[in-house]
């Protein structure tokens, strides 16, 4: 496809080494991305409303979502970009080691677009970000850039 646009990714991720490897997968994937990354859930908040040093930053495309954050909660950062009638229209994917149902059930009842367990296997985690970078960027029909409702 011919037609496939850049989108731009948030990480919110505080792992260093997971950040690393989705940085790798996203690289090894396809460069039509751009891959911006925050490391606690205040930081999310601040890159989303575009607040301090993130004044000029893109809106995402899509949000890859840690669930265990400093500072904020990833729950919490969901919950608030959900009830943000400007934010709420982002996809987000939690993407965390948690695999307890409440976990799970709590993030779809705060509207999370998808719900991923990382694998701990290089390999297997390469993959998970290849796939969830290919849905999004492939499959799934996005807003253009700036767009929202």
């Amino acid at each position: 496809m011919n037609d496939l646009r850049w989108i731009d990714v948030l990480l919110v991720e505080d792992d260093p080494g997971d950040v690393l490897l989705t940085r790798e997968a996203f690289e090894l994937n396809k460069v039509r991305n751009k891959l911006h990354v925050v490391n606690d859930g205040e930081q999310a908040m601040s890159f989303l409303r575009k607040e301090g040093e993130y004044a000029d930053a893109p809106r995402p495309d899509l949000i890859l979502l840690d669930l265990n954050l400093p500072r904020k909660d990833g729950r919490e950062v969901l919950q608030d970009i959900k009830a943000d009638e400007k934010l709420r229209g982002i996809p987000v994917v939690v993407l965390t080691t948690s695999e307890s149902e409440e976990d799970i059930l709590r993030s779809y009842n705060l509207h999370a677009n998808a719900y991923v367990s990382k694998p701990v296997d290089f390999d297997q985690f390469i993959s998970v970000v290849r796939r969830i970078d290919d849905f999004f960027v492939t499959v799934v029909k996005l807003p253009s850039s700036g767009q929202h409702y």
